[in-house]
């Protein structure tokens, strides 16, 4: 909880190294009553990736993402911000036994065709990933009704999961829902994003955790910096990881995959130029794996 608040700059690290170290000095136990040693509190038990998959609450779109993790044990996303269909598919292909999901922005496509999305398809079930396009609706209901089933990119006829902005209010969820529920679609609410100055904070965010709650048989999750709801049937996806924290001339802010794993509870890293910008990019792939899994593991021992 403190390390979020400090993230949310709600307090500063100052204050967050207090607080502990109160908490450290001021630790009391229970005295005995007539003998009798007090009950034991047992710790909030983190569930793993196969255990949240068979909740009764769970979506089935988000258990068999949750379920693949745990299979494949992998924990990261691609996100494929490629403007060839071709560098597409071959990405898709020499990667996909390492990830969960394969996020794309198709209008950024200069040769996209259905049929590539089609062959995409194929990939995903041949390597057992989903495809995530991260079009980040964020209008009236009618409106992302018909962006969402329509247009030249028909989305909901091939994209697994998409995302949306609260900002227009639940109108957004209502309208996409009514597409891709009858098609076991889900959708991703984007509660904080990784750009400095970014105004998804504090109320904002928990506007979102309150619309995902209400419309949890289509949302299955959020796009946020940390885990910002503590139900296990929700997961949470993070962009901007690389192995060494920074940023880029444009605002955007890196973590690394213990942080946002590890520590701030995150479930998914989102992963672009770390893997897209090395000379091996299969090596790349499996070293972000392998740490996100590392640190999902780490999660899971403290108990």
């Amino acid at each position: 909880m403190l390390e979020i608040l400090e993230q949310q700059k709600k307090i500063d690290a100052e204050m967050v190294g207090r607080v502990k170290r109160f908490i450290q000095e001021n630790v009391f136990t229970a005295a005995n009553h007539n003998g009798v040693p007090p009950p034991e509190k047992k710790a909030c038990k983190e569930l793993s990736f196969g255990a949240r998959a068979e909740l009764p609450g769970v979506h089935p779109l988000a258990s068999k993402l949750l379920t693949l993790m745990q299979k494949k044990e992998t924990n990261l996303c691609l996100s494929a911000d490629v403007s060839e269909a071709r560098e597409l598919l071959q990405l898709a292909d020499a990667l996909g036994p390492s990830i969960c999901m394969l996020k794309t922005h198709v209008d950024i496509l200069n040769d996209f065709t259905l049929d590539v999305m089609e062959e995409l398809t194929t990939l995903a079930k041949r390597h057992e990933f989903l495809i995530f396009e991260d079009r980040k609706f964020a209008d009236i209901g009618n409106t992302v009704k018909k962006q969402y089933e329509s247009g030249i990119f028909k989305i909901a006829s091939w994209a697994d999961v998409v995302n949306a902005h609260v900002v227009p209010g639940s109108g957004v969820v209502k309208g996409l829902q009514e597409v891709g529920l009858p098609l076991h679609r889900a959708c991703l609410l984007i509660a904080e994003m990784s750009s400095a100055g970014s105004l998804a904070t504090g109320d904002y965010t928990k506007a979102a955790v309150g619309m995902a709650e209400e419309h949890c048989e289509f949302v299955i999750g959020f796009i946020s910096g940390s885990r910002v709801s503590m139900k296990p049937e929700f997961l949470h996806l993070t962009p901007g990881v690389q192995l060494e924290t920074g940023g880029d001339h444009l605002g955007q802010q890196y973590n690394s995959p213990q942080e946002v794993v590890g520590k701030r509870g995150s479930d998914v890293i989102i992963v672009g130029r770390g893997i897209l910008a090395a000379a091996n990019r299969l090596e790349a792939a499996e070293m972000y794996r392998k740490a996100a899994w590392e640190a999902y593991l780490s999660r899971l021992a403290v108990q």
